[in-house]
């Protein structure tokens, strides 16, 4: 039961899992019903959201919190612990350039929809999802999903 409770604190920071704990429906239904929709977030917003997560993950490498602070939506800083910060990290090849691999809505369930964008490893032709991001539409970060491991 503790390696459950252990794994799902390992599934994330994302706002959503931690916050509307009670809300959120989970990912597999919300992937099998939305497949096909295409997402209409602007070049522009994605830029930015991009941008911050970058500056975010750069961040994290370099255990800078003030930065990662400003970056992060007011919804989630409280539960934004060092612990969760670190498993984060932990999934990503920082040797690696992350690059946009999908971008859509993630919903939560109040029927809120969050820009979302899912990360793979540049120049890695089997293009398995390293990390999904999820953004307030201001560009804050609201949360982190390390990608699904096919192993």
């Amino acid at each position: 039961m503790d390696h459950m409770k252990k794994l799902f604190l390992g599934l994330a920071i994302i706002g959503g899992q931690l916050i509307f704990a009670q809300k959120v429906v989970g990912l597999e239904v919300e992937n099998n019903q939305k497949k096909e929709q295409p997402a209409t977030i602007s070049k522009e917003k994605v830029s930015l959201y991009n941008d911050n997560f970058m500056k975010f993950m750069g961040a994290l490498q370099a255990s800078d919190h003030k930065t990662i602070d400003g970056l992060l939506s007011d919804k989630v800083k409280e539960i934004v612990t060092d612990d969760i910060l670190k498993k984060v990290k932990e999934g990503i090849d920082p040797n690696k350039k992350l690059e946009v691999s999908k971008v859509g809505y993630y919903v939560t369930m109040d029927g809120a929809n969050h820009p979302n964008i899912k990360y793979k490893y540049a120049g890695d032709s089997s293009s398995k999802e390293v990390v999904s991001a999820v953004f307030e539409e201001d560009g804050k970060i609201l949360g982190i999903m390390p990608g699904k491991k096919d192993k």
